[in-house]
């Protein structure tokens, strides 16, 4: 088995049927394998992926896992040399896999993949990253990505002056669409599953890395991406998972120093993004500003109170009401 595709599903049928097709359409000259790992949907999605794909195998893990579980638990029933992370809002597009396998074989030293991801209208969807670090963070914060221009000391949480169109080394991919070495992923034990949303990519790459591979990026290779579907349901609720999991990143990367400086860095973030949208409320007074103001007040109390270290280590949370936005 040449290739694995493990994709994660949380009452996505709408988006996965066209995924599924894009894959059985666009992908011939290799052998693969097509599994769906179900987080407990109660949409149909299980039914109806059977009767519309039946080669397609179903791991239904009877709850929502989170990204890191639920991608585990097709990971371990995976069979490929390579095994590919994809996220069921998306489209492959035609001869992609092919072409990025064949990158693959021609780059033993790398360990994973990335590709190129476009969002609906074909622009770059960014999702080939460096490293985040304490530094970058505050570049990022502080509105000074430009800075890059002047060398790598001022790179943030972006590749300054790349949009993804030639070949290189990167840091990480988005696990939108990531894939890795078979034998290499279950050497690691796939994602750590103490990272429920956002982080466990970042993670693996890292791990990767670690192991003595890179991670090499090809243009040739390309996906849509619709991108936030879930996070557009529960704004709030990714918003404080995204921070939770940046903290444990923060804190097994760089350990005391590294989650306390984070969280100063993080409510440096939430502060200004806050004031631009109270700035924006004020102009011009809409439903999606306010909410997206609502999410960001939030966030910022709930970051404000807590304590990063005893969060980490004991799981202690800050006591606030989240049922305060009508979207969380």
């Amino acid at each position: 088995m040449t290739l694995s595709i493990v994709i994660i599903c949380w009452n996505d049928w709408h988006f996965l049927k066209d995924c599924l097709a894009s894959i059985i359409t666009g992908s011939q000259g290799f052998e693969y394998e097509v599994i769906v790992s179900d987080n407990g949907s109660s949409d149909g999605s299980v039914e109806r992926i059977r009767a519309a794909f039946p080669t397609v195998r179903v791991v239904e893990n009877g709850s929502n896992l989170g990204f890191a579980r639920g991608n585990n638990a097709g990971i371990l029933e995976a069979r490929g040399e390579y095994i590919l992370i994809l996220n069921p809002d998306t489209i492959v597009h035609a001869g992609s896999l092919s072409k990025w396998l064949t990158f693959a074989d021609t780059h033993p030293e790398a360990g994973a993949f990335g590709c190129r991801v476009q969002n609906p209208d074909g622009s770059y969807q960014e999702s080939a990253r460096p490293f985040p670090t304490v530094r970058r963070s505050l570049l990022a914060a502080l509105y000074l990505r430009p800075l890059g221009h002047f060398g790598g000391a001022f790179q943030s949480d972006q590749y300054h002056a790349w949009k993804g169109n030639t070949e290189r080394e990167i840091d990480w991919q988005s696990g939108c669409c990531v894939m890795f070495r078979g034998e290499l992923l279950k050497q690691l034990g796939g994602f750590d599953e103490q990272f429920f949303y956002h982080y466990e990519e970042v993670d693996l790459c890292h791990r990767v890395w670690e192991a003595g591979y890179s991670i090499r990026y090809t243009p040739d290779a390309s996906i849509t991406h619709l991108g936030g579907q879930s996070v557009g349901r529960f704004p709030l609720r990714f918003a404080l998972e995204t921070s939770r999991n940046r903290y444990r990143y923060f804190y097994k990367h760089f350990g005391i120093k590294g989650v306390k400086r984070c969280r100063r860095v993080l409510l440096t973030h939430l502060r200004i993004r806050r004031m631009g949208y109270q700035l924006r409320y004020w102009c011009r007074p809409t439903q999606a500003v306010k909410s997206r103001l609502e999410v960001y007040r939030v966030a910022l109390e709930w970051n404000a109170l807590l304590d990063p270290l005893a969060f980490v280590e004991q799981g202690v949370e800050p006591a606030i009401d989240l049922t305060t936005s009508p979207q969380s």
